[in-house]
């Protein structure tokens, strides 16, 4: 399989210096580092391509022949297929790249990683089943536009500090002990900047609202997090960004509860019908089903609709809409109905048979409690 070119592995022009092959790489790594990516060898394979691609175009006598002779020029130079193994080694190139926020230095200046930030997605129960494109606005620390991240004004460039003489760390002698820490005044970075931008006075970092499209997979619920790689707070002095995490917060239905994949609904049906048995529609995130009730319904009862519930984001089967059957007393009855239920009651009275099992089990209960009270 060919290999692609260095240049476009990294997204950088040929002319570009060794900062922004560093910037790109390091952005590439961080993304696809094997850490972040453990079941995706399509990431781990882009991850050991840039670093292959970094390894060759930082290194002078390596880009030269590269870009005279191409892939020939350098083949058994870089790691690409080897492994993490290159000249130089892999950990080398990554603690160049990274420096502090591994541990390292880079090049005597610290870089950090931008803040993760968390965002409320709040979703109706229709969009997290089915799910949806929501847009999003976020404020965050994004690179400054006028210096590049760099906190320096357009035509300078900082200076070392005076304090550690550009080492970003100060040796301090206590009796026979020497401790070395980090320079109090550039706080390790090596250098001052004496000619801030104007636009984010030297942070190098401007607060904006992102505008951002976030793609909700069907069947997530509440609680779950999607994550968007790079969309966190910018990093500083050329740090990576960190991720936005957008957790999911459904609202409450009018109808319907969610229990893990099964959904939940009231159902009202008339006294009429609770006793007679009858058909009626009741609705499903899909559209009306028929619903048969069956005589002498009890309120309370469950019916299970198949596969009328959710399909989890995490896969498996369809669950089920549950319907609790709820028997409702007649409201605003008229004289004659009044009078036709009286009939009603007085009839099932005269009948000798048992139409209320709960209700004669209960007075049962109740006749048995007091006789054991007897002495």
């Amino acid at each position: 399989m060919s290999k692609r070119d260095y240049y476009q592995v990294l997204g950088v022009d040929r002319d570009a210096n060794r900062d922004a092959l560093k910037k790109a790489y390091r952005r590439l790594a961080m993304k696809y580092h094997p850490d972040r990516n453990a079941d995706d060898s399509d990431a781990i394979d882009k991850f050991k391509e840039a670093k292959e691609a970094y390894d060759v175009l930082s290194d002078d006598r390596k880009r030269a022949a590269y870009d005279q002779f191409g892939h020939a020029g350098v083949e058994g130079a870089a790691g690409g297929s080897g492994g993490f193994t290159s000249a130089g080694g892999f950990r080398d190139i990554f603690d160049e790249v990274f420096g502090d926020i591994f541990g390292g230095r880079a090049g005597g200046e610290r870089v950090y990683r931008g803040s993760d930030l968390r965002y409320e997605l709040g979703l109706s129960l229709e969009e997290a089943v089915f799910g949806t494109t929501a847009t999003i606005h976020v404020p965050s620390l994004i690179e400054c536009d006028a210096c590049s991240g760099s906190g320096v004004k357009s035509g300078s460039s900082p200076e070392a500090c005076t304090t550690c003489g550009g080492a970003g760390q100060v040796r301090m002698q206590q009796g026979f002990f020497s401790i070395q820490q980090t320079c109090p005044r550039c706080r390790g970075s090596g250098k001052i900047i004496t000619d801030p931008c104007r636009e984010c006075g030297g942070q190098g970092r401007r607060r904006r609202e992102k505008t951002l499209s976030v793609k909700v997979p069907p069947g997530v619920d509440i609680g779950d997090r999607i994550r968007l790689s790079g969309e966190g707070e910018a990093g500083q002095r050329g740090g990576p960004p960190g991720d936005l995490y957008v957790e999911i917060n459904v609202r409450e239905h009018p109808i319907f509860t969610r229990d893990g994949n099964n959904l939940f609904c009231e159902v009202p049906i008339g006294f009429g019908t609770a006793a007679l048995g009858g058909e009626l529609d009741v609705p499903t995130l899909n559209g009306r089903v028929s619903l048969k009730i069956p005589p002498e319904t009890q309120t309370g009862r469950l019916f299970r609709l198949k596969n009328k519930g959710v399909k989890s984001v995490r896969g498996g089967a369809t669950g089920d809409l549950i319907c609790r059957v709820v028997t409702e007393t007649p409201v605003h009855l008229s004289s004659k109905q009044k009078s036709l239920l009286r009939e009603f009651e007085q009839s099932m009275q005269q009948s000798g048979k048992r139409h209320s099992p709960k209700e004669s089990s209960w007075l049962d209960s109740v006749k048995q409690f007091f006789e054991d009270l007897k002495p």
